[in-house]
């Protein structure tokens, strides 16, 4: 067996009870406290395994952000995840079912940061050559659009030869992540004229009835060939069934595959006309992650990782999808990205998230591999 697998298959215990702990400290994104207590605990598992202290970014609204930064060299690797999560507290609890453990965040993206973690651990105790400098970095609000972390992202992976990130893999395959769609938020907001829709129904206007139109309107942009869909997830409007709805807002999800189409959803959604007259419409929102693609550097990186994998006896494949991350920013700079090294599991943001036990040991050997070959 491979002297990595080894140690960490030794380990694989000692690995699930770190990850216990860190989906113990729960950290839904919009609880500071709970975020930066997570937070703490990460950085004594850090202070622990690797003898690094945090540097610590603070933040008002949201948890803070870590760095942690790890070897030397001319040149740099960064390590790129998030430890915030979509669950509120209480709402899931840690559990182990044979071989599968559940917990809130557990695949996206705690299990990540513990293999990763042991992942830099093992090329310390096995000694293996890191000939530059890896940065480590953990953010605290991927889950709610990187508002307060991208600027930093972007700064440390314009540093950076290659940004791994171990989010969760492809679920049921293991599947590694070379490109994803962007994706953008938009909210539309329709006003009409209020009537009582009895005693005079015709001096209404039904921002209700516009929304109709403009949600059919919305989904017509979707275009599958392009890779761009447009979902109108919410909609919502009047407040009473014996008034003709003088308001109505519509919460907009669009995804792209093409950074060209960002541009031109996007003067579609924000310019959209009303349908009826005497109606107005507001629009705000923007397209917030770039699609991460594909490039020749990409398959360099991926191949490099299938090369590693082979070493451990899997055969790794590689996936486009749906879903964002903050790989979409780094990957829209240009600097080589390779997405999906964390977890094999599935669910994320579902109430059954879970990530398969024995696969924590293989996935840190490879991102031990991966490191020790860049």
């Amino acid at each position: 067996m491979d002297k990595v697998l080894r140690y960490l298959k030794t380990n694989q215990q000692d690995i699930l009870e770190d990850l216990a702990h860190v989906v113990g400290w729960e950290s839904p994104s919009h609880d500071k406290d709970r975020v930066d207590h997570c937070g703490k605990g990460l950085q004594a598992l850090f202070q622990k395994h690797l003898g690094l202290k945090a540097e610590v970014i603070p933040q008002t609204e949201t948890g803070n952000h870590l760095r942690f930064s790890y070897g030397s060299g001319d040149s740099q690797v960064l390590i790129l995840t998030h430890f915030d999560t979509v669950w509120d507290v209480g709402r899931l609890s840690y559990q182990v079912k044979g071989n599968q453990a559940y917990g809130p965040g557990i695949l996206d993206m705690k299990g990540g940061i513990v293999q990763a973690l042991w992942g830099i651990k093992a090329c310390r105790e096995l000694e293996l050559p890191l000939d530059k400098k890896i940065v480590f970095l953990c953010t605290s609000d991927e889950e709610i659009g990187s508002g307060t972390s991208r600027s930093l992202i972007e700064e440390e992976a314009s540093k950076s030869e290659a940004v791994l990130i171990p989010e969760p893999s492809v679920a049921h395959t293991g599947a590694l992540k070379t490109s994803r769609k962007g994706n953008g938020i938009f909210k539309m907001r329709i006003k009409g004229k209020a009537s009582h829709s009895g005693n005079h129904h015709a001096e209404g206007i039904s921002a209700v009835e516009e929304m109709a139109h403009q949600i059919l309107f919305l989904h017509s942009l979707t275009d599958y060939t392009l890779g761009t869909t447009i979902n109108a997830g919410i909609a919502h409007g009047g407040n009473r069934i014996n008034v003709v709805a003088e308001q109505a807002e519509i919460d907009i999800d669009v995804r792209i595959s093409k950074l060209e189409e960002a541009e031109r959803i996007s003067k579609r959604i924000v310019e959209a006309k009303p349908y009826l007259n005497g109606v107005s419409i507001e629009v705000e929102g923007e397209i917030n992650r770039p699609p991460m693609v594909r490039t020749a550097q990409t398959e360099q990186l991926f191949s490099l990782a299938a090369d590693c994998g082979k070493e451990l006896g899997i055969d790794l494949t590689e996936a486009s999808v749906g879903g964002a991350s903050d790989g979409n920013f780094t990957a829209a700079l240009g600097i080589p990205t390779l997405d999906g090294l964390g977890a094999v599991g599935d669910g994320p943001h579902a109430e059954y998230e879970h990530i398969l036990i024995d696969q924590l040991p293989i996935r840190a050997a490879l991102f031990a591999k991966l490191l020790a070959k860049l």
